[in-house]
């Protein structure tokens, strides 16, 4: 494990284009349009990755960058402990705490019950979780379901969630209707773990095709994953090896063309059995604008389906950094900009005609309320 301080602001991905899905009202944490201002006296901001890393160009890249930037405009030093397995998120807890942190984020729902555990441990800082309630310390049931009575198991934590299924659903439809239109018909996905943060994705995006199906009277099929059963291809992690190749390629070798692989760093396997392929498949992108966070894959990336976590965890460290921390979760919705698409960059020119329409209808029904987009795995 490794722990660096914040010397430079890495800049937050920006979605260039046609921004779909980022469209605005709702609540966000407070400091969303703050820029510069003094932290109070002793502000420490610290934040502690998964295993992941903070190089893997998606989840946990995009926390460091808020903080990165919040870190910068306030004039403060932010200590950034690396994970490289499960057995270090205790010990790089435990390292923050010895460091003077009063601000602690922790980067993921495999980091929950560590991070309960160490805020029950020091009632007098203050913790944000990134994609979990700390409920029942992340407690799922054989179905992946949270199991958590909604409350947080310490009171000094401020979940930091996204009902990301919103956007997926979208992703799903420009998908299928990708897809339609090359006359392939065939769109699949895999996971890194079956967890509500990976799953949520999965549950959207086949939902998305559903609906373009349903609205254009087509017959896009679907693979890896099943809504109703919860149940479909994963990788065992989230890591990009061999074991994540193979599953990509299964889900290749059924004939699709578009696949969203929803887990990090193991979109890189997938970029390598698309080349390996020789086929023209596409990608989708998640978490950040995977065209531009790496554009060794731009080529293959259709379009990503964003959470703004830089966004969220910027905001928390401004709110706490002023003394107005509060514990009440956060969720990104496609209304307060916390979720969505990103441009389709190189592709726009190429998707069906009014397509872009169709996401921008879309779009402002499931704001609306007269679209209902939801997943067991819904915050």
């Amino acid at each position: 494990m490794t722990i660096t301080t914040t010397k430079k602001l890495i800049g937050i991905t920006a979605a260039a284009g046609l921004l779909v899905a980022l469209a605005g009202c709702g609540s966000a944490p407070t400091g969303s349009t703050s820029s510069g201002g003094a932290a109070a006296a002793g502000f420490k901001p610290c934040i502690v990755s998964d295993d992941g890393g903070w190089n893997d160009k998606s989840f946990n890249q995009s926390a460091k960058e808020g903080i990165d930037k919040a870190a910068k405009e306030l004039g403060v030093q932010a200590v950034e402990v690396e994970s490289s397995s499960a057995n270090d998120y205790a010990p790089n807890l435990d390292n923050l705490v010895s460091e003077g942190c009063t601000f602690i984020i922790a980067v993921g729902f495999k980091l929950s019950a560590d991070t309960v555990a160490s805020a029950k441990a020091n009632p007098k800082i203050n913790y944000a979780i990134i994609d979990d309630r700390a409920d029942n310390e992340g407690a799922t049931g054989a179905d992946g379901k949270p199991t958590g009575d909604g409350k947080t198991d310490a009171p000094n934590i401020k979940p930091l969630l996204f009902d990301t299924v919103q956007a997926a659903y979208l992703g799903g439809y420009a998908a299928a209707a990708w897809s339609d239109a090359a006359g392939v018909n065939k769109v699949g996905t895999f996971g890194g773990l079956q967890i509500p943060p990976v799953t949520i994705f999965m549950d959207g995006f086949i939902d998305g095709v559903k609906k373009f199906n349903t609205d254009k009277g087509k017959s896009v099929a679907t693979f890896g994953w099943d809504v109703a059963g919860q149940s479909g291809a994963f990788t065992g992690g989230f890591a990009a090896n061999d074991t994540a190749k193979q599953t990509a390629q299964g889900i290749l070798d059924q004939g699709v063309d578009v696949v969203l692989p929803v887990g990090g760093p193991i979109y890189q396997s997938a970029s390598a059995a698309i080349k390996d392929s020789g086929k023209s498949t596409v990608m989708l992108g998640v978490d950040s604008d995977l065209a531009v966070s790496d554009p060794s894959v731009a080529s293959q990336v259709l379009v990503s389906i964003m959470k703004r976590i830089d966004m969220a965890v910027y905001d928390a460290v401004k709110a706490a950094s002023s003394g107005s921390f509060d514990t009440a979760p956060y969720v990104g919705t496609l209304e307060n900009q916390g979720v969505g698409l990103s441009s389709f960059h190189d592709f726009e020119s190429k998707l069906p005609a009014g397509l872009t329409g169709e996401l921008d209808a879309l779009q402002k029904s499931i704001i609306d309320g007269s679209l209902k987009v939801t997943s067991p795995s819904s915050p």
